[in-house]
């Protein structure tokens, strides 16, 4: 096997003989095969929709396919092997629609034929690779932000196309260095497309976040506890488990659903448990009831607890039940794991208290008035948009430092798991604004964004690097790829991203981020607090 596509791989170069993530080098094969099949299923979708035929059995199919490979989503051989299978089948089918349309595909075949393309390492010229493998991965983020949208009856004809016509550009010998960086950057301003889509799709269903305190303590119920970042999937937990006597918690990345008025009229929604991703080993045992992954993020789990992990959606682990798909637009059926949770005993609390958040675009945009007042007064010297990903490096508590390190005068605008390092921190507040601002989970980083450039409208600007904004942004996988090309292609300069620089950017495709962009890594959270209030 060879897979660099997260923060954590090994040595910062490649896993080769297993994932850190724990995936196995069969699997990750598999997925490397996965990949290539969705591609050669896309060279035959992007000829159908220039003939005007659209296949959304198709269209669902490569977003399913990406989300599967995303790191610690899926690590199911037998369900890999499924969605391969599939693939031919509707390759079929398509080329079939294009044939009839009256299409010669001798060419398109020549390009969806290629199996010597599977793999990381079938491109042998190492930045035409790192381009190659930077788009691949910035839509593996943006297809986990479309299928939440599609869940929930949302979809853009136009960013599938892009998505599609993109992973068939990977599969072609001609484009060079600058088409391929010009093709990333297209990525990125569909990437702005696909968060927005998805923020329609979650706020007109579900209401605007709105400032909530969230209990992190427990109640003596037994509990459900759910992860990931679904909330089609929490909507209709929630729906089944009223009057079972079963209550319901968030962990990870599942935190924000607290912020929702849908969910809030849910007497059993307790509040959350926990705290990232990577804690789940000892978090997921201490909880004593069953746990619902509901996409990325789950951890191969210990055999203590293995038997009360259910996954559903494209996230999957051989030996745990999955909960199947919806069909004929009717709800999952939760009731296995609510009869299951019965018999559990209540979750052991591990701590106290509350925590805020619900500082998405809406819910800032009212508080418009009296953050520019505290800009203009001085009270607020400099936003820090520090979103992105947690993960298990002991370096992670940079983070941590670096938000305790920040003057009084400073404000964190977050999102994503990276929020954990220092959301529970007594950082106090300015004029009554929290010094963190949570806006939700990683997809959210459009809050951030929608912030920034109402900020922009506000005092006057002409471009969004003018604001007192700093980025310091961590990332793990590739949902923080699309976010960080989402950024660039809005024109946003000098983001800082830790703990390392991505292993797939090679020598020469980092130079041209940091000679166009002003990309940077991270040094120590004293020197880069000074770095960014311009005290060096």
């Amino acid at each position: 096997m060879f897979c660099y596509q997260c923060q954590e791989t090994s040595g910062g170069k490649g896993c080769t003989l297993g994932g850190v993530c724990g995936k196995k080098p069969e699997t990750a094969n598999l997925q490397d095969k996965l990949i290539f099949a969705t591609k050669s299923l896309s060279v035959y979708t992007v000829k159908a929709r220039e003939l005007g035929v659209l296949d959304k059995k198709a269209d669902r199919f490569i977003i399913e396919s990406l989300f599967i490979t995303i790191t610690n989503a899926n690590f199911d051989n037998n369900k890999i092997l499924d969605k391969i299978e599939k693939s031919k089948q509707l390759k079929k089918e398509v080329r079939d629609a294009v044939i009839a349309k009256g299409c010669d595909v001798s060419e398109l075949d020549k390009l969806a034929d290629q199996e010597n393309k599977t793999g990381v390492l079938s491109t042998e010229n190492e930045d035409i690779r790192s381009l190659k493998e930077l788009l691949t991965y910035g839509l593996k983020g943006m297809a986990a932000y479309l299928e939440h949208a599609d869940n929930l009856g949302y979809a853009d004809d136009e960013t599938n196309g892009f998505l599609q016509k993109a992973l068939v550009d990977t599969l072609r010998d001609d484009l060079g260095v600058d088409q391929l960086v010009s093709l990333v950057l297209e990525c990125g301003k569909y990437g702005v497309n696909a968060m927005a889509l998805l923020d329609k799709a979650n706020t007109t269903t579900y209401g605007n976040p709105e400032i909530t305190k969230v209990n992190i303590g427990v109640r003596n119920n037994p509990g459900i506890l759910i992860s990931g970042h679904d909330l089609k999937d929490m909507e209709e937990l929630l729906k089944q488990t009223q009057g079972t006597g079963v209550d319901v918690y968030t962990h990870g990345e599942m935190l924000p659903a607290n912020y929702y008025p849908a969910f809030k009229k849910y007497s059993n929604f307790v509040g959350n448990y926990g705290n990232a991703w990577w804690k789940q080993n000892e978090e997921f045992e201490s909880f004593n009831g069953p746990i619902l992954m509901t996409t990325n993020c789950l951890v191969p789990p210990k055999d203590s607890y293995k038997s009360r992990v259910y996954t559903t959606g494209s996230t999957g682990f051989d030996g745990l039940k999955h909960i199947p798909d919806r069909k004929d637009g009717q709800p999952k059926d939760f009731s296995e794991i609510i009869e299951h949770a019965k018999k559990c005993a209540a979750p052991k609390e591990i701590e106290k208290g509350e925590i805020v958040g619900g500082f998405a675009h809406n819910q800032v945009f009212a508080l418009a008035d009296k953050i520019v007042d505290a800009v203009k007064s001085g009270a607020i010297k400099r936003f820090f948009v520090m979103a992105g990903c947690d993960g298990r490096m002991k370096s992670r508590n940079y983070y941590t430092e670096f938000a305790e390190k920040l003057p009084k005068d400073a404000v964190i605008l977050t999102a994503g798991c990276a929020k954990y390092r220092y959301n529970k921190l007594n950082l106090g507040d300015i004029n009554g604004i929290p010094r963190v601002l949570d806006a939700g989970q990683c997809n959210d980083s459009y809050s951030l964004v929608l912030i920034a450039l109402k900020l922009k409208e506000i005092f006057g600007l002409k471009d969004v690097n003018e604001l007192p904004i700093s980025y310091n942004i961590a990332w793990y996988e590739q949902k923080a790829v699309i976010v960080l090309l989402a950024l660039l292609s809005l024109g946003v300069k000098d983001i800082h991203l830790g703990p390392t620089l991505p292993a797939f950017l090679s020598p020469n495709v980092a130079k041209v981020l940091i000679d166009n962009f002003g990309i940077a890594g991270i040094t120590n959270a004293e020197d880069d607090v000074k770095m960014f209030m311009g005290e060096n």
